[in-house]
């Protein structure tokens, strides 16, 4: 084996031009698919991170049915203090939660005595809420994060539209389940930047005011956040909690919950599944790539030296050696030009990191680039790479093997 790598790397220093430019066509497009898979994967993560970390959790568990009216804010379709006991305990006895967060949503109206406008509310516990988001605290531009009782934080928008700032005392009006209406005076104590997507212009209360504006004896709760924590067990959680949840049935022997991930409840999700399917797509154009130009080198290769396959074979040496030869030429091929262009592509990934590249999207401003590529995704790559590499040897290795001798000397 060790001959006809010897004799494979000969080979290809004859024609060293065409190695050159067949190495750098593999080196180009492996850069260039692990820096767009470290750039995507980055706006990916961040943007998974900013939806599942400043408002929705990782998880979230409602009522059967309360998801397919949410737009309504339901009172009647929250879950009553018995079943959020029920899921507790359930959420107990999973090691991998981190935490969770109760919610009462609903909508109120929001008035600084001369003006008035609707306004989506969330009553929360401030430190289980921050516990499973904790980036909604790095979302208040002005003001505290503080979610005191008395203490509102209100949307950019509706600050802005409204003219509020922190400090200002306003009115928060709401009707509650039994159809009456109740208000209480609340300071403004921050004001949260909005992000795109459900809840990211909800405005928060302590859920103590939640509870005495909606006339509430014990919290009857529209949603629980949950938090992991390990973000790659996501699947393995929600599969857990449908099926231990999914069997608790309601007096007309329906399901009584309903689990969500954050994907079903964000429209950024589709998002991200374009950004995996593209991924997907790239590297098909890698590996055809590498597949036609490796391809056609070796086939070069063997019509370039039809008599001295002739002569190797006339002198004894076997068809898979003849075989074998070419595929180790393809391989090393693949091979030189994968540790190159994944060489640059790393090299280029750190420059990137060093450069802070920022950009905006929608309404959050300023966000930095951090692209970055796992040791597995490089291996997997380059793996890819090398075995089309040798495929794309197999066929003119083939024809070489099976050559005769004798046609092969009268070849001019």
């Amino acid at each position: 084996m060790k001959q006809i790598l010897v004799i494979a790397l000969r080979n290809l220093s004859r024609y060293r031009r065409r190695t050159v430019l067949t190495g750098s066509l593999v080196a180009i497009g492996v850069l260039f698919v692990l820096v767009f898979e470290a750039a995507a994967g980055s706006f990916k993560g961040l943007m998974i991170g900013q939806i599942t970390d400043s408002m929705l959790g990782h998880l979230q568990i409602h009522r059967k049915g309360y998801v397919a009216s949410i737009e309504t804010l339901p009172l009647a379709m929250n879950l009553k203090p018995e079943a959020v006991r029920k899921i507790a305990n359930e959420l107990g006895k999973l090691s991998a939660i981190e935490s969770y967060s109760p919610r009462v949503k609903f909508g109120g109206v929001f008035s600084t005595f001369t003006e008035s406008t609707s306004v989506r509310v969330n009553g929360v516990y401030p430190e289980r809420e921050l516990a499973t988001v904790p980036m909604l605290k790095g979302r208040v531009i002005a003001g505290k994060p503080d979610i005191g009782p008395g203490v509102m934080l209100v949307p950019e928008l509706l600050a802005r539209g409204m003219q509020v700032k922190p400090g200002d005392t306003v009115v928060l009006l709401a009707t509650n389940a039994d159809g009456s209406v109740n208000g209480k005076q609340i300071q403004v104590g921050g004001i949260l930047s909005s992000i795109s997507g459900p809840g990211g212009r909800d405005a928060y209360v302590h859920m103590d005011d939640a509870m005495e504006i909606l006339r509430m004896e014990e919290p009857s709760v529209s949603e629980i956040a949950i938090r992991l924590k390990d973000f790659g067990q996501l699947e393995a959680v929600f599969a857990s909690l449908s099926g231990s949840l999914g069997s608790v049935k309601n007096k007309q022997g329906k399901p009584a919950f309903e689990v969500h991930t954050w994907e079903s409840l964000a429209p950024f999700s589709n998002v991200a599944k374009m950004i995996d399917l593209l991924t997907v797509f790239i590297r098909l154009m890698l590996v055809s790539v590498v597949l036609v130009s490796v391809m056609n080198v070796m086939i070069m290769a063997v019509y370039e030296r039809v008599r001295e396959i002739g002569t190797m074979a006339a002198i004894g040496t076997l068809p898979g050696t003849i075989r074998a030869m070419f595929l180790v030429e393809g391989l090393v091929l693949g091979l030189l030009g994968t540790l190159v262009g994944a060489a640059a592509g790393l090299a280029l990934i750190g420059i990137l990191r060093v450069a802070k590249l920022s950009y905006n999207f929608g309404q959050q401003q300023g966000l930095v680039l951090q692209p970055s590529v796992g040791a597995a995704q490089v291996l997997a790559l380059a793996a890819i790479v090398v075995a089309v590499a040798a495929l794309a040897s197999l066929q003119p290795a083939i024809k070489a093997s099976r050559m005769e001798p004798i046609e092969a000397l009268r070849h001019s």
